[in-house]
């Protein structure tokens, strides 16, 4: 394990197609969901040269809600109704860090490639904010993002993907790194045109491919038989695709990749 703690200056940033990819970061969580993305994480570390930084936050509130009188949690099996314990919650949450670890131990096994696992307790959105950085690759499990926040894109998961400085790519535990085209969105953004896709993004697929929709209904229909390649969002984008459908991202067959 790597014990760097360094992270990129942003201060010598001057333009999105400049920046490189300085880390890949991936939130896990001990999910089916969070490790296929932390494979894929591995993968694009091992592609790009990139440090690989796996995050595993041990969430406060969680516990905090142990301490009211009225905290109850239902087996996701037996259906049993139990009362929350503090001590039952840390224990579980130390078996979690254990099976990340193995997992992330899995991942880079046979690989040369520089990486570290973080253990931080606090808020899921807080600690990975202030992590990222504007270089940096953030991968999610799109699975696990509807698993731990509702079907929809709530106001937790738009927050991470919308406000993280960095790209954010969303995985899907059914898909593999396949070659094929990046896809974008034809239209500007607001205020004038978006800004050029990084390079260190564009060179992990064949070629480019524009699509022409006009709403998350008809960008469905394009995508549905598609099973290569990415779809590629700047944020102003996703936030007017969520807006109209706040499922869409849970129902694209390829992986989604969110820019500033």
């Amino acid at each position: 394990m790597n014990a760097d703690e360094s992270r990129p200056d942003p201060g010598g940033q001057t333009r999105d197609d400049e920046i490189p990819v300085v880390r890949v970061l991936a939130l896990l969580d001990a999910s089916r969901h969070s490790l296929a993305a932390l494979a894929a994480a591995v993968d694009l570390a091992v592609t790009r040269h990139a440090e690989l930084v796996a995050l595993y936050v041990e969430d406060q509130d969680l516990l905090g809600s142990a301490g009211f009188p009225f905290s109850r949690e239902i087996g996701a099996v037996s259906g049993r109704v139990r009362r929350l314990s503090r001590t039952e919650l840390e224990a579980g949450m130390a078996r979690q860090t254990r099976r990340v670890t193995e997992a992330l131990d899995a991942a880079v096994a046979g690989r040369e490639l520089r990486h570290q696992l973080r253990v931080s307790r606090g808020r899921v959105i807080s600690e990975a904010l202030s992590l990222a950085g504007p270089g940096d690759l953030l991968v999610l499990g799109k699975a696990g993002l509807s698993g731990h926040w509702g079907v929809r894109l709530g106001s937790t998961s738009r927050a991470l993907i919308l406000e993280a400085p960095c790209t954010v790519i969303i995985w899907d535990e059914r898909l593999s790194l396949a070659r094929g085209p990046l896809r974008t969105l034809d239209g500007p953004g607001a205020g004038g045109e978006f800004p050029p896709v990084p390079e260190a993004l564009t060179r992990l697929f064949d070629g480019r491919e524009t699509l022409q929709a006009n709403d998350a209904r008809q960008l469905e229909r394009q995508l549905a038989h598609v099973d290569n390649g990415a779809l590629l969002l700047h944020r102003p984008q996703l936030a007017h695709l969520a807006d109209q459908d706040a499922d869409l991202l849970a129902r694209l067959p390829i992986p989604v990749i969110v820019v500033p």
